[in-house]
């Protein structure tokens, strides 16, 4: 009998039982769309609080995204892609540093953030200015989650791992899958787990499968 698989993740997946891991809260500041010659995202919330405003002032700007699946969801509502990143913040900044430091960008971003790849462009002397447009929290579903002991667990952020730790114990009977080596970082010191060879869920619960 196959172990069950638990997705923690704000995506769902029919292989999995999904567990919702963020409820998300939008803000709509003032933004002056015109300043800026590209954006930069880093996660689907971001364009989901992109339209609480009027697509006409962004949707001509080319984003830089942070992954594949980031890069299709701005595509979906009519974005232009410039670059695409390989689904880590910090390679965001070696993007960023192929482009001129006369591009004026503008950083969509949650109100707490995983990476600081900003901070260490702008020191480079490129010019990014920064805006929060969500804040996300725990879900009442991860933190009132019980899971199988023989279970296969697959976590897709940072926020996933310390959510479900707040009332859960990683067991040494449980599989572990990670998104990436951020996610990773977020585990308990001394953790067993495996990194998706993409930072994609398709691939963590191809890997899950095989547990």
């Amino acid at each position: 009998m196959s172990k069950k698989i638990y997705l923690f993740s704000t995506t769902s997946h029919p292989e999995t039982k999904h567990i919702n891991s963020l409820d998300t809260k939008f803000f709509t500041p003032e933004i002056d769309f015109s300043l800026y010659d590209s954006l930069i995202i880093t996660s689907k919330q971001v364009i989901r609080a992109l339209e609480q405003y009027e697509k006409e002032k962004y949707i001509n700007k080319a984003a830089l995204c942070v992954s594949m699946q980031t890069a299709k969801s701005f595509e979906n509502i009519g974005g232009t892609v410039l670059k695409t990143g390989s689904g880590y913040g910090e390679n965001l900044g070696n993007l960023i540093t192929k482009f001129p430091k006369e591009m004026k960008w503008l950083y969509l971003r949650a109100k707490n953030i995983a990476s600081d790849f900003v901070t260490q462009t702008k020191e480079l002397g490129y010019d990014i200015d920064e805006v929060i447009v969500y804040e996300t929290f725990c879900s009442k579903s991860i933190l009132k989650t019980e899971v199988e002991n023989d279970a296969v667990l697959i976590f897709t952020s940072p926020s996933s791992v310390e959510c479900f730790l707040k009332n859960n114990k990683i067991k040494d009977t449980q599989k572990i899958v990670v998104i990436g080596k951020t996610t990773a970082k977020a585990l308990p010191k001394n953790s067993n787990f495996v990194i998706s060879a993409e930072t994609t869920i398709d691939s963590c619960v191809k890997i899950a499968k095989t547990l």
